[in-house]
């Protein structure tokens, strides 16, 4: 491959750019993971992110991606032929729904619009009708990664409590942590999954799952098999800041690093310069003339932006065209929206210039591929950072 000058711009909406203080702290030597010093950032970490997930109880890590903390919440809760329900609103609920059925849960599938935030009330009306309380839990992606559209978690919890069910209610908010506001505990979520590869800015590897003192009663009732994801082990491990497996040390070191940036920001002004990014980044597509994917400006997401493509053009030779001449990774679609959207990340360690940047890239790839659109995007989106102004 030939050289290139200047930086890549990853712009997907995970993983993320990993910023040099993460890179730097992830290259020191491993430790003990028996001794005194590591357990002393174990506890450090686990305090941490406990304050991340808006969680009193505990935040179990585990050396994986969001697709194993989708099975830890699961077989740590439930028995086999369970029954659960999900909304069919993305690609990921739809293969966490698979990751399900493979466990041996049985899977109910309430029909939603992709473009959309999940109908709370149809939620509601299900479970209403579950007279035998037959429905375990009810699986809900946060800010579902293939659309680009974010959902009401307070609104499900509510509708579970509205129909007087019993069902845990298990999230995944894997591009969601360190973009939007997330309360675990106050919004009533009994397990929360995340992963380490967005909004905690560090590579792929490290998986989170944040459980209620309900989820722990559950785990003690659960008969679905279960070894390396027990929580079991984990509780006692935890205590005295360690792990009951080979801990992913040098990730660790990153993620301690991680939570210290996210401390001298502000987790509240951390939200408030995803939301501006995002805002300026759906002022550039307006102004293309492009729709955003989402519909509902409630469903509108700080982590990410996805973009539908014009009839009759293909989303995924403009991102080619943007990789090849510009050095630019954008997000394809996913399952049925493939070559019909592209995905703009703007999530985890950007400011307002890398966002310009991205942007530039996007309106030249949008000129050079022959995508109808108007010019004067990126200075819709610049409009945005002169109103509202930048920093924290």
């Amino acid at each position: 491959m030939r050289f290139r000058s200047g930086r890549h711009f990853l712009q997907l909406p995970g993983p993320t750019n990993v910023p040099d203080r993460i890179s730097r702290a992830m290259s020191r030597p491993p430790i003990d993971h028996r001794g005194p010093a590591f357990a002393e950032m174990g506890l450090r970490i686990l305090s941490g992110l406990k304050q991340v997930f808006g969680a009193s109880e505990h935040v179990f890590v585990y050396p994986a991606s969001g697709s194993g903390a989708w099975e830890a919440a699961l077989v740590n809760t439930l028995s086999p032929g369970d029954r659960v329900v999900r909304f069919d609103n993305g690609h990921f609920i739809e293969t966490w729904g698979a990751v399900a059925q493979a466990v041996g849960l049985a899977v109910n599938v309430l029909p939603s619009d992709w473009r959309r935030p999940v109908d709370a009330a149809a939620l509601e009306a299900h479970l209403g009708s579950d007279k035998d309380h037959e429905i375990k839990a009810v699986l809900v992606v946060q800010n579902e990664t293939s659309t680009g559209v974010m959902s009401d978690i307070p609104g499900v919890r509510a509708a579970i409590d509205r129909a007087d069910h019993p069902a845990l209610l298990l999230v995944d908010a894997v591009s969601s942590l360190c973009a939007m506001e997330l309360l675990h505990d106050e919004w009533g979520v009994d397990v929360t999954i995340s992963g380490s590869q967005k909004g905690l800015m560090l590579p792929p590897g490290l998986s989170f799952a944040a459980v209620s003192p309900k989820a722990l009663a559950a785990h003690g009732k659960a008969e679905l098999p279960r070894s390396y994801w027990d929580w079991s082990a984990m509780l006692t491990s935890n205590e005295t800041g360690f792990f009951p497996y080979t801990p992913a040390t040098n990730l660790l070191y990153g993620l301690d690093e991680s939570l210290a940036m996210l401390n001298e920001e502000g987790l509240g002004n951390t939200l408030k310069r995803h939301a501006r990014l995002a805002k300026a980044t759906r002022a550039a597509v307006a102004a293309w003339g492009l729709e955003n994917f989402c519909l509902e400006e409630s469903g509108f997401s700080s982590a990410q932006t996805t973009v539908k493509m014009p009839d009759g053009a293909d989303a995924d030779a403009l991102r080619g065209i943007i990789l090849e001449r510009f050095d630019m990774s954008l997000g394809s679609g996913l399952g049925k929206l493939k070559g019909e959207v592209f995905r703009i990340g703007h999530l985890g360690d950007i400011n307002e210039l890398t966002v310009a940047g991205t942007l530039c890239g996007v309106e030249m790839g949008l000129e050079l591929s022959g995508v109808p659109y108007r010019p004067g995007g990126v200075r819709a989106a610049l409009e945005v950072f002169s109103s509202e102004g930048g920093g924290a």
